[in-house]
């Protein structure tokens, strides 16, 4: 007699088994399924983090180079060239010489003060260059970061079109105003000689020494070293380009008063003996040709120069 009992139990393990069979083999390829892909999305995370690692590793390291390059001492020659000359060191010191040498000729003749001459002599030889030197420095490396982000947006819409890098900064070379121009046609010039794109951005880093020109050759260097969308970051470059300009010229603007008022406080004492001097010469003189006057005139013009160099720092932003 067959037992109702054992029959129930060998239809309980049956159904049990094709349960198993029909959904909890496939809950376990499921979840076998789902363990993999977390895994691979680990993986992918892991290597994309560890990809940002490298590039955000690889840009602090560019800029650590660029500062530290930075810091050394910018010869007279790479001045020269920043400023936009074409003279030589030599030249650039024969013509401070004759400077020099006339303005304290002119003083001799005016004052017969051997100190004053010498004073002014110094001035004409090291001072009066150096300030022009510094002041057409200032204004090409200004009008390079004016123009600037319009090449960068050339080199982005030539890169979304499919043209190469290199033919990019071709056409951003013929078509950039000065001296943007200039100093693309400098790395034209090296990618002609045979040296990679980065090797030839590098130098301009240095003829123009300001973030701007960091930020290109940082970009530049990681994308030859680990690639990427080169358009982003080249867009993304020129979003950052314009909000500084953007922000250079507030500051300018909210500063421009005190350049003014620091401008006016510091010429108005030539000023006023320049016009002394036209008026009544004999009166004005004295600071020159008396022994105590040439003594109040170079204690005067020295707490000009101090003042003046005070005023220059409190007024200097930076950012």
């Amino acid at each position: 007699m067959v037992n109702p009992i054992a029959v129930a139990g060998c239809l309980a393990i049956g159904f049990g088994g094709l349960a198993y069979a029909f959904v909890g083999g496939d809950s376990r390829a499921d979840k076998r399924r789902t363990a993999v892909a977390k895994s691979d999305a680990k993986t992918l995370n892991a290597s994309a983090s560890v990809d940002r690692t490298a590039r955000k590793k690889q840009i602090a390291d560019g800029l650590r180079d660029i500062e530290r390059k930075g810091k050394r001492r910018v010869s007279l020659a790479t001045r020269i060239d920043q400023a936009g000359l074409s003279i030589t060191t030599q030249q650039y010191w024969i013509g401070s010489v004759l400077l020099g040498l006339f303005l304290s000729a002119f003083t001799y003749i005016e004052s017969k003060s051997a100190l004053l001459t010498l004073l002014i002599g110094v001035t004409g030889i090291i001072g009066l260059p150096q300030l022009t030197l510094a002041r057409l420095r200032i204004r090409r490396i200004n009008k390079f970061i004016a123009n600037f982000p319009t090449a960068i947006d050339i080199i982005v819409r030539g890169i979304k079109s499919g043209l190469p890098l290199g033919d990019t900064i071709r056409i951003a070379a013929a078509e950039s105003p000065v001296p943007v121009k200039s100093e693309f046609r400098r790395v034209v010039e090296s990618l002609s000689l045979g040296m990679t794109l980065p090797e030839a951005v590098e130098p301009m880093a240095q003829r123009v020494p300001i973030t701007e020109t960091n930020f290109f050759s940082i970009v530049i260097a990681i994308q030859g070293k680990s690639g990427g969308n080169l358009s982003e970051a080249m867009g993304n470059l020129s979003r950052v380009l314009r909000e500084r300009k953007k922000m250079k010229g507030k500051i300018s603007a909210m500063s421009m008063e005190a350049k003014a008022s620091a401008a006016i406080i510091g010429a108005v004492p030539f000023l006023v003996v320049g016009a002394l001097y036209f008026s009544s010469p004999n009166y004005v003189s004295l600071l020159w040709t008396t022994s105590h006057g040439r003594m109040i005139s170079v204690i005067a013009i020295c707490w000009m120069a101090i003042g003046v160099a005070m005023m220059k720092k409190m007024i200097a932003f930076d950012f």
